[in-house]
């Protein structure tokens, strides 16, 4: 059976792999991991719009992996519309990079539920084989975090290289052109990047699980019998 030291460290560590579970399935399911300000170009350019009537003309736009919406405002007040990505914008999109952010995220999930049950394990017993001990958990953990900053690397690239904020905002526009503003990354976004820290954390805490602490041995005093004591 582990010490009561190791047990705490991976019972914490199951804790945090399943929260990482939990941290990625939110952030997949929310379309809140962009958001930006648009510019109806072609509208602000039809009335030669100057700086202060600028603002008639700048809209909003947010965005997931799966669903978004935008408030279109080309100078006759605003417009909401909802979209999702799948299965016409897609199209439009870097199909190839959209989908391995996906897939990425999914062997995330898998992965931390396999650290979540290593962990357990051997919070519970101590793993007759090397690979299902703190070897295998850190693997496990390894890869989960890994994958995790693969997809936020992989949004990233999406974003900044490929113009994603920009394609979304013009798809089906066929007469007014959007320009991005500004955009910035949300708490969905955010999200993952705590759910790789997370993993970091786990490989930090089974690290010092694998310590040997001294241990503190108390001296005992010799009891020295005399023959006076034996006399009484």
């Amino acid at each position: 059976m582990p010490g009561c030291f190791k047990k705490t460290l991976f019972a914490l560590a199951s804790l945090i792999s399943f929260v990482s579970f939990i941290l990625i399935v939110v952030a997949m399911g929310t379309p809140k991991w962009m958001t930006g300000k648009i510019l109806c170009k072609t509208g602000a350019e039809l009335v030669n719009a100057t700086d202060p009537e600028l603002v008639k003309f700048i809209g909003e736009i947010y965005y997931g992996l799966f669903r978004g919406g935008k408030i279109r405002q080309c100078g006759l007040g605003g417009r909401r519309s909802k979209f999702t990505i799948f299965p016409h914008m897609v199209k439009k999109l870097n199909t190839g990079l959209h989908v391995m952010i996906i897939m990425f995220l999914c062997v995330a999930i898998f992965f931390s539920l396999v650290s979540f049950g290593f962990c357990i394990l051997n919070a519970i017993k101590v793993p007759y084989r090397a690979i299902n001990g703190p070897a295998g958990a850190c693997l496990w953990n390894f890869l989960a975090g890994g994958f995790v900053v693969l997809a936020v690397t992989s949004f990233m690239a999406a974003v900044k290289l490929h113009h994603l904020t920009e394609r979304i905002a013009n798809f089906r526009e066929n007469v007014f052109r959007f320009v991005i503003l500004e955009e910035q990354f949300e708490d969905c976004f955010w999200i993952c990047v705590a759910s790789a820290t997370a993993h970091a954390v786990n490989l930090l805490l089974i690290a010092i699980s694998g310590i040997h602490f001294p241990k503190i041995k108390t001296k005992t005093e010799e009891v020295n019998v005399t023959a006076e004591d034996i006399m009484y």
